[in-house]
């Protein structure tokens, strides 16, 4: 009975950090080309507002952490750095600079969601048809399966 018990504890175990290792992983795995430095920098030239992703926000930790310049045009929202990886990250349009989790469901429902964000180094998010970033002043990504603040910029 014993050897029993613990065949399954550890078994369990091994589930468990597969399956973890498994939702960390399989994001990098299925990622597409992130965009290179000059797509993104032709970008950046034409927009009219930028902002910093930073590591010591209050909501960042060793897994939720952006870093970077965000750059926000007319068409897109670009980003000239790296982000932790991670599932289902979403990219919002924000009328307040927030921190964490808890501040952005305070605005959330104010907020434009814009995108998916899919790769972690670099990024180019296309604006949806009408969006005008003028309406708002910070750029925040979001994992939504899990609830979790990711970075914010505030570029106006």
């Amino acid at each position: 009975m014993k050897k029993a018990l613990i065949l399954f504890v550890s078994h369990a175990l091994v589930a468990l950090a597969g399956f973890a290792a498994g939702i960390y992983l399989l994001p990098i795995l299925i990622a597409p080309t992130a965009p290179d430095a000059t797509e993104v920098g032709a970008l950046a030239a034409k927009a009219p507002f930028s902002g910093q992703f930073r590591r010591d926000l209050k909501g960042s930790d060793a897994l939720h952490w952006g870093e970077g310049t965000v750059s926000v045009g007319p068409s897109a929202v670009a980003l000239m750095g790296r982000l932790a990886p991670g599932p289902d990250y979403k990219l919002y349009l924000a009328p307040s600079f927030v921190q964490d989790e808890a501040e952005f469901h305070r605005i959330k429902a104010a907020s434009l969601r814009v995108g998916d964000v899919k790769t972690f180094d670099n990024f180019i998010v296309a604006l949806p048809p009408g969006a005008n970033p003028a309406d708002y002043n910070t750029v925040v990504v979001w994992c939504e399966t899990f609830r979790e603040f990711i970075s914010a910029a505030q570029y106006r």
